[in-house]
Parts: C-alpha cells; sequence; structure tokens
C-alpha cells in the first residue's frame, strides 16, 4: 500500500492517477498516521509555499511522527513532490523563515537569476539532468512550476539539476528518500518513468 499525504496542500487526484498509470494497485490518500504507519511507500506532494505547507502538514496530530517512523526508522521508500520535496530541507524561507521535516540538510531560497529577463516562477519544461548512478531519474524533460529552489549543504545529496538562468536542484536524494523539484504527474513519459522506478525500489 502506497500513502500518498493529504495536508490540503497538493494536487492529489492527479498525483494517485499518474501513479497508478505508472503500475501502483494501491493508493491510499489519506492524513491517518495509522495508515501511514502500515504504508509500504510514501509520497509527500506539495502545491503552494514552503510556510503553508510546513504549517498544514504539522497541524495534522501525529502525522509527521508517524513518517519520521515508517521512512526514517523502517526505511520505506519515500518520494516527495515539488514543495514536498522542499520540505525534506531544514528550513525555508519563503514568508520567514520556516523549519522543514530537515530530513536532507539545506535550505529552501528564492531563484534569483542575474538576468532580469528570466522570468520567476521558473514555469514549463525544461532539462533534468541526473547525475551518475542517481535513483529514479534519468535525463529527460521534467515539467516545472516553482520561485524557490532547494540549496542542499551536502552536493552528495544531490541527483538530478536543471538550469533556469542559474543552476537549479532538480532532484535530491540519501539512502530511501528521494525528492523531485518538478512534477512527474505533469511530465508525460519521463515522469511516469519516474514513478515507475520508485513503485519498484527498495531504497
Amino acid at each position: 500500500m502506497l500513502a500518498l499525504i493529504d495536508y490540503g496542500a497538493g494536487n492529489l487526484h492527479s498525483v494517485a492517477n499518474a501513479l497508478k498509470a505508472a503500475g501502483a494497485s494501491d493508493v491510499a490518500i489519506t492524513a491517518d498516521p495509522d495508515v501511514v504507519a502500515k504504508a509500504d511507500r510514501v509520497v509527500l506532494p506539495g502545491v503552494g509555499s514552503f510556510k503553508a505547507c510546513a504549517e498544514g502538514l504539522n497541524a495534522i496530530d501525529g502525522l509527521v511522527e508517524a513518517m519520521e517512523t515508517r521512512v526514517l526508522t523502517d526505511k520505506v521508500p519515500f518520494l516527495g513532490i515539488c514543495v514536498g520535496m522542499q520540505l525534506l530541507a531544514t528550513r525555508g524561507v519563503e514568508h520567514g523563515i520556516t523549519q522543514g521535516l530537515g530530513w536532507i540538510p539545506g535550505e529552501v531560497r528564492l531563484l534569483e537569476p542575474a538576468d532580469t529577463s528570466i522570468k520567476i516562477p521558473h514555469m514549463g519544461w525544461n532539462d533534468v539532468i541526473a547525475m551518475p548512478g542517481a535513483p529514479l531519474v534519468v535525463g529527460g524533460e521534467g515539467y516545472f512550476l516553482h520561485s524557490y529552489h532547494f540549496v542542499p549543504e551536502d552536493e552528495a545529496h544531490v541527483l538530478a539539476r536543471t538550469v533556469h538562468g542559474v543552476p537549479v536542484v532538480a532532484a535530491v536524494g540519501r539512502d530511501n528518500i528521494v525528492g523531485a523539484q518538478f512534477h512527474p504527474e505533469k511530465s508525460q513519459k519521463f515522469g511516469l518513468d519516474v514513478l515507475s522506478r520508485f513503485l519498484e525500489w527498495q531504497g
């Protein structure tokens, strides 16, 4: 069973449909810590600001604790999408400083290209350049929609990059945890391939 976390901050049904198209047979859209505690895989989507998403997640009693137990202790595979990836960071600075999950040390900062003709938010298709040996992500084009980006403390946690005026981290990960800044559910075959590999991945 795959737990797709419902905390009021994700395009849940698009992600659920993409997971099913990629081969998932049992997707539970849930905010129930007891369901998360039994999940074989966990997916955290996210749309909106870091602050609002973090507050929404923390507002559900016992949910973060259940995720930490299942992902950090029990080591089930985890995928964060867009702001769901950014929440892996230590903190975000959108609308003030907000603490993240802290599963991958780093900070989520505003994209600030030196070339002022480059538009923010970063919206649309862009190349995803995978690091050698990165799990789940291979080269291709992903669909992006974001104004803030993840800056990890450790380059070893970078799984893929793209460029939008400045280098942008497109995917991060460690151990059984992967986050994608792009939206796999909007990235057609490239995205479905990422989700399909996630469904088979053992972390």
